[in-house]
């Protein structure tokens, strides 16, 4: 079994972070392949809580290598930062870290061309996006043309690429910038910076593709670490309200140049309810007492940009379409203690579409904006599960809330979690 993915069934947040840490001991090699700063994973351990961005959460874990993949954009400063942090805390990640040469990198021009066009919004929502560069930085990528890669970086021609980039942006960007912010877009200090980069992100460049082609060939053992959720996928999502990269399983082979062949394992991670971040559809979305509740219990609030997350109740409609999109072989249900304190929960097992009952998720955003949610109410358990250890444990009620789940979502349920520690956790499989 050469490699298992984790994947976010919903639209991020799913707690994904804290499976890969759990599973990152069963493998040799844990691999971020896509997403960027924007991405946000917490892992507790007893006392200690880490946030990390770009690192994988397997870090924690001893004799663990920790890849960073093609598919990844990097923002220098915070990866930096980052490392730093696990250093103080006393983790080494140069000793067990390694960043591709392909992985694009984030310019100080991204934040300034982020701020300018994000003032654009689509139907009176932001789009959603973190004002962290990665955008203006995938859409480079696509573009080519004023692209920065690890290896560009690192190259003899570095300054030369600056100097002729820097010119290209302040002259694309003089229209729409803020003045104040066209003015830090200078070349020479840019040149500098990206010395102080090299001097440390350098040591840990390496032909990452290479390098996972030759593990799987040899049998060792890779777990993929998806970032955000499937449904911000930006080929498969609620477009336009979506990331800039394939944040669904389709995304892994791209993102690590791991072909499909060698993933034969995929987990597909959701809340026991459902979490948006920013704009766009969101049919069981709760704009109430109840809402509020949940996003309480659960401490919905962003890691990366500690923004409330909007709540409400689980939709298998969604998440079944997600679940079949990465081709999920079991489903991790995250933050079963949070609805251990309703009557009646309710799970949206279809929609009502200008009076018409649909069962598969919409193309358009548009049409999921007017998509109300058709519940199916389940008895609730009123039963701290905190301490549950094994699934006989579990209520009755809760019990049959996890089955029925599994039963919408035609994949059985092989994790659950009662909390955001280690221990708080159980596999089935």
């Amino acid at each position: 079994m050469p490699a298992t993915c984790v994947i976010g069934l919903q639209w991020g947040d799913e707690a994904k972070g804290k499976l890969v840490d759990l599973l990152a001991p069963r493998n040799d090699i844990v691999v971020r392949y896509q997403g960027g700063a924007n991405a946000g994973h917490t892992v507790v351990c007893g006392k200690e809580v880490y946030k990390l961005h770009h690192v994988p959460s397997g870090i924690l874990s001893e004799g663990i290598m920790n890849v960073i993949a093609p598919g990844v954009v990097i923002e220098p400063n915070m990866l930096i930062r980052e490392i730093e942090g696990l250093e103080a805390r006393g983790v080494n990640p140069r000793k067990n870290l390694m960043i591709s040469e392909r992985a694009h990198v984030v310019m100080p021009w991204h934040f300034v061309e982020d701020k300018a066009t994000n003032k654009a919004v689509v139907s009176g929502e932001s789009i959603g996006t973190t004002n962290r560069g990665i955008g203006p930085c995938y859409r480079d990528k696509v573009g080519r043309t004023h692209a920065f890669r690890l290896a560009d970086l690192l190259s003899d021609q570095m300054e030369t690429k600056v100097r002729e980039t820097v010119a290209a942006k302040r002259a694309m960007l003089e229209p729409i910038a803020d003045p104040a912010d066209l003015e830090t877009l200078v070349a020479d200090k840019i040149i500098e910076q990206c010395k102080a980069w090299n001097a440390i992100l350098g040591p840990l460049s390496a032909d990452t593709t290479n390098y996972l082609l030759d593990a799987v060939d040899e049998g060792k053992k890779l777990l993929m670490e998806g970032a955000q959720g499937s449904l911000l996928d930006i080929d498969h999502g609620t477009y336009p309200f979506v990331t800039s990269s394939n944040a669904s399983g389709v995304g892994v082979s791209s993102g690590s140049g791991v072909p499909a062949r060698w993933i034969t394992n995929v987990i597909g991670v959701a809340k026991a309810y459902s979490t948006r971040v920013g704009g766009g559809p969101f049919p069981t979305e709760l704009l109430d007492a109840t809402g509020q509740k949940i996003r309480d219990l659960g401490r919905e609030y962003g890691t990366t940009t500690g923004r409330p997350r909007r709540c409400g109740w689980f939709d298998a409609v969604a998440v079944r379409y997600t679940a079949r999109l990465s081709g999920v072989h079991y489903l991790s249900l995250m933050m079963m203690d949070v609805l251990s304190h309703f009557d009646e929960i309710q799970v949206c097992v279809a929609y009502d579409v200008d009076g018409e009952r649909v069962t598969k998720f919409p193309c358009s955003a548009e049409v999921l904006r007017r998509c109300k949610p058709i519940y199916e109410t389940l008895p609730g358990w009123n039963t701290d599960v905190s301490g549950v250890r094994k699934l006989e444990e579990f209520p009755a009620n809760a019990r049959k809330y996890i089955d029925r789940i599994s039963e919408l979502i035609s994949v059985p349920v092989g994790v659950l979690s009662v909390g955001p520690d280690r221990e708080q956790t159980i596999f089935l499989i």
